[in-house]
């Protein structure tokens, strides 16, 4: 049986058993089986892809190749950490009466269902199935912002199902242009929503329906990358639903939108042979990164504030893909990695900060350093990994970003050096009195779970000295897919 089968069932099966069982004592460690299970068979997925080469399921309908792997692993892997960090965060939440019984079973089948839909995204050949799978991820995660009930929760997933549900719409619309173009030429039995198929015709497409399905896809899956000015739900989502929520937002669910727009982008490309699709990223990107750090720079309350940098960094992700080229592309995906992890680390150290101070606003969180010297010192290290400090891999992928913009976008580059220096500067201010100020705050009854903190960074610290050979081309396969040469 491919391994491909088990990447997708074990989580459908994890949301189904939890969702009768995820109130139990030791519902936590399911959700933590489960996401292993996912792990190890995308581990198996993974060295498959790399012995063999790419592969093809279930009547074309999936396909596994450099673009999607090592994304599929890595969604496994943050997924896992994540679970291991939610035993004890969610155990202290139920303890103090935030999570009932019920609410534990939705977020734990949710959670579970959440991880099948983007799996079922990166690793589907069918653009229908892609926008089905980003449908479906919005609606686990509308539960999952709003599984505490309060009216801020319940606010912020509205504003969540609303916006993302009208962008959705937008990819869908854009979809079916896709179709009517690739019907064409391929025929109505020829497979015209199998993204393969498309990319070896992309040239014979008919470039002014390309061009528009390309701008609803954009806006579309955009709106779910969180770019300016699509991206009011992004914030809200982050501060009022749970920290583990938070972190798979940041760390996977952006990635994931990201990718479908990389694989929309591959078309275009080929159809139009000119560089729109690019300019498009380029300045929807850059627009992402400055708006986002003056956002940054008012906020109070900490998760809102890694929210803004998150939709910084996607920003200046499709920047990089927009510029193109091998060394910028190359960039992208290794800053799509670091940041995944890195972002999912601060919101690990985060949520534990915020459960001892028992406020999310910087202005009640201080002294961490006392409290909890590990807790202090993966916020404070998380925070210097994802502002660019050497050697850790953001630093390595801005730098190259940086100097290809310099060659190639010199307009861009001042911007862009502006808005990371404002950036630094007002998240280590706020960081800083929080690990290093006076405290009035406790110990947990729980244990936290720092492991998956300082795994990630380890990680995070190993990508800016040294890519592994493996990864090292995949990141120069996906560059040359999606058309850096």
């Amino acid at each position: 049986m491919p391994p491909l089968l088990f990447v997708l069932g074990i989580p459908l099966a994890g949301g189904v058993v939890l969702a009768f069982a995820g109130h139990r004592e030791k519902a936590p460690e399911a959700n933590v089986a489960f996401s292993t299970g996912t792990f190890i068979a995308a581990c198996v997925l993974t060295a498959q892809v790399i012995a063999e080469g790419p592969q093809f399921v279930w009547q074309r309908e999936f396909f596994i190749d450099a673009l999607n792997v090592f994304l599929v692993t890595l969604t496994a892997f943050v997924a896992l950490t994540t679970a291991i960090f939610s035993r004890p965060y969610m155990r202290v939440e139920r303890d103090r009466g935030k999570m009932t019984p019920p609410r534990m079973r939705l977020y734990h089948s949710m959670y579970q269902l959440f991880c099948f839909t983007m799996l079922l995204a990166l690793m589907t050949n069918n653009l229908g199935i892609l926008w089905v799978a980003m449908e479906a991820a919005t609606l686990t995660t509308v539960l999952l912002v709003s599984v505490y009930r309060t009216a801020a929760s319940l606010e912020a997933a509205w504003k969540y199902f609303i916006l993302c549900g009208v962008g959705i719409a937008q990819a869908l619309f854009g979809t079916v242009l896709v179709y009517m173009a690739a019907e064409k030429v391929l025929g109505a039995e020829g497979g015209a929503l199998l993204w393969t198929n498309l990319n070896a015709v992309k040239a014979q497409l008919d470039p002014d329906i390309v061009t528009l399905a390309f701008a609803f896809l954009f806006i579309g899956y955009g709106t779910k990358v969180g770019l300016v000015p699509l991206h009011n739900w992004l914030p809200d989502a982050h501060a009022e639903g749970p920290t583990p929520v938070s972190a798979v937002l940041s760390g996977l669910l952006l990635n994931v939108a990201l990718y479908a727009v990389l694989r929309c982008k591959v078309l275009t490309d080929g159809a139009l042979q000119g560089p729109l699709a690019g300019r498009l990223m380029i300045a929807f990107g850059l627009l992402s990164v400055v708006a986002a750090v003056f956002f940054l720079i008012r906020q109070r309350d900490v998760k809102r504030m890694f929210a803004y940098s998150s939709i910084e960094h996607m920003g200046l992700m499709t920047f990089a893909f927009g510029v193109g080229g091998p060394i910028a592309t190359y960039a992208g995906l290794l800053h799509m990695t670091v940041h995944s992890l890195v972002k999912s680390a601060i919101f690990f150290a985060v949520g534990h900060a915020t459960q001892k101070a028992g406020s999310q606003l910087m202005d009640e969180i201080r002294g961490l350093i006392k409290v909890s010297p590990t807790v202090a010192w993966g916020l404070m290290l998380g925070s210097l990994a994802i502002l660019g400090m050497p050697p850790f891999g953001v630093f390595a992928s801005e730098f190259m970003i940086i100097t290809t913009a310099m060659s190639e976008q010199p307009w861009a580059t001042p911007l862009l050096l502006v808005a990371l220096a404002v950036a630094f500067a007002a998240v280590f201010a706020r960081v800083q009195p929080m690990v290093f100020g006076e405290t009035t705050a406790h110990r947990l009854a729980h244990p936290p779970a720092l492991v998956p903190v300082f795994v990630h960074l380890g990680l995070a610290l190993m990508l800016g000295l040294y890519i592994p050979p493996y990864l090292d081309a995949w990141y120069r396969e996906a560059a040359r897919m999606i058309g850096g040469g």
